[in-house]
């Protein structure tokens, strides 16, 4: 760098053209370890006056573009890795990398997930603070080698924390960005999912993974294998498909903890406690959220959740169809165990399965209250019940699908639609 600096502080008495009526200008360009500049690449180059020039810094495997430092003042975007100046002068710029794009860990200054190689990294620091800083997918960098179909060995990603070796305890804000593409098969692996386990004091939120190919042994889910310890999940989503053996979840597989204003669209498909959202809920609570996908397994099957053990379910619905080939089938919840509560939710699903089969949930040994099916879609006898607004349900009336009421947990179109929730997008 000092050469280079050098020559450039040798041409600041300014250069001319050939024809001696264009001023022209150097651009030197260095990169800390970790990477290099691609495009123009590294050294001293020299451009007329308001030349714009194309960057482009390449990060090696492992690690992720930061910043662009120095004479940065015509970059477009200092923190873009393809970007480019103009020209307006002589420019000293370094490229500078890292193991995140930024920040330190801390709640203050978390560190910042830029791509897949950014998101891998975050295995080695469970305990830290991080945001999504822009979408993920398999455009992104490190995609084919950590998160695609061919990645390690066909196994695709390696979830994030175990519950053996080290559950993430750190918070993790997605931001509203998208994590897409995510390729797992690991049929003979618990824990399974973006995340293998999060533990006490662990929370994901405003996190959506998007267009998941997920296959595990069991606590498999499209975002969370295992939610542990209290650990907190508020915000978040999963579309595509989730495989398993037991406690298989569109969204978490199972959960011990806190799961909040969050949905599944997903296919679920599994052996045991299978459900749209959670598979086994056990002591877990889980409120304003709900499941579209359809659901097929073996026992303890659910539109949202498979087994309710020990559990809370409020204000949360389930609109997929589902199918077991034996026993505790609903279209809500497979099981409501012992000293487990149901309130306040409903279900719209086709129900099929051999035996303790309901519209709304298979066996009850808990407590439901105020919670409805749809007796002509369930395909299953129900009594008379009251209406969702002569219930305790804290709801009110909107004009149309596209109106929102945040003031109350449910909306509702009167002889429309189904309540929804008043969060959803």
């Amino acid at each position: 760098m000092a050469s280079i600096f050098l020559i450039v502080v040798a041409l600041t008495a300014g250069m001319v053209g050939c024809d001696g009526d264009g001023e022209s200008y150097a651009l030197a360009i260095t990169s800390t370890a970790a990477g290099n500049v691609t495009t123009p690449g590294e050294g001293m180059f020299v451009y007329d006056a308001d030349t714009v020039v194309d960057l482009v810094a390449t990060s090696n495997a492992g690690y992720c573009f930061v910043n662009w430092t120095g004479d940065v003042d015509t970059i477009v975007s200092v923190n873009a890795a393809a970007t480019n100046i103009t020209m307006n002068g002589h420019y000293l710029i370094t490229a500078n990398f890292g193991l995140f794009a930024g920040g330190d860990g801390t709640a203050e200054y978390p560190y910042r997930i830029a791509d897949w190689w950014c998101l891998n990294n975050a295995r080695d620091y469970l305990s830290s603070h991080f945001i999504v800083i822009n979408d993920l997918d398999s455009n992104s960098a490190g995609y084919m080698e950590l998160a695609s179909p061919t990645a390690n060995q066909g196994k695709g990603w390696e979830p994030i924390g175990t519950l053996l070796d080290g559950k993430f305890v750190g918070a993790f804000d997605g931001q509203g960005y998208e994590i897409c593409d995510l390729f797992i098969n690991r049929p003979d692996e618990r824990e399974v999912g973006l995340f293998g386990a999060v533990g006490s004091g662990g929370v994901i939120q405003n996190t959506g993974v998007v267009n998941v190919d997920v296959t595990g042994s069991h606590d498999v889910g499209g975002l969370m294998g295992a939610n542990a310890e209290g650990g907190t999940l508020s915000n978040s989503y999963a579309t595509g498909s989730v495989t398993g053996g037991g406690a298989v979840g569109g969204l978490v597989g199972w959960n011990d903890g806190t799961v909040s204003h969050s949905y599944s669209t997903s296919g679920v498909t599994g052996g045991n406690e299978v459900g749209g959202l959670v598979g086994e809920n056990e002591r877990g609570t889980v409120s304003n959220s709900y499941a579209t996908g359809n659901v097929s397994g073996t026992n303890g099957v659910g539109g949202l959740i498979g087994m309710n053990t020990d559990g809370t379910l409020s204000n949360s619905y389930a609109t997929g169809n589902v199918i077991a080939s034996r026993w505790f089938v609903g279209g809500l919840v497979g099981w409501n165990d012992e000293d487990s509560h149901v309130i306040n939710s409903y279900s719209t699903g086709s129900v099929t399965g051999d035996d303790y089969v309901g519209g709304l949930a298979g066996e009850n040994d808990g407590i439901i209250t105020y919670s409805f099916w749809d007796t002509e879609t369930s395909g299953q006898a129900a009594p008379d019940v009251t209406t969702f607004l002569e219930a305790t349900w804290l709801i009110v009336a909107v004009a149309s699908p596209d109106t929102r009421n945040p003031s109350y947990i449910w909306n509702i179109v009167d002889g429309e639609t189904y309540p929804f929730l008043s969060w959803e997008p």
